[in-house]
């Protein structure tokens, strides 16, 4: 069995391009999707936010709670309804 190693890489990824407010993600779903749909916050739109949310949520693995995984996965359904509306109007 090989040894995992104690560092994490996801721990070293830094990005300027969003800027989430601090503690978004332990907030209800609806503030989640509305905040990451947001071009303040994400500049490229919902299709960013839902990217992000998606990362944050793999990352996350099993240190998540049940109730947790239930909310942020209802802010991707909201924030993909959002995704699909923009891309309609496109």
């Amino acid at each position: 069995m090989a040894v995992r190693s104690q560092k994490r890489w996801v721990a070293n990824v830094k990005t300027d391009s969003t800027h989430p407010p601090p503690g978004l993600f332990l907030k209800d779903a609806t503030t989640i999707a509305k905040s990451l749909a947001s071009k303040k916050v994400l500049p490229k739109g919902p299709g960013s936010g839902m990217r992000m949310l998606t990362y944050f949520i793999n990352r996350a693995g099993k240190g998540l709670s049940q109730a947790r995984r239930r909310e942020l996965e209802k802010a991707k359904d909201l924030l993909s309804e959002k995704v699909h509306k923009e891309r309609s109007k496109s």
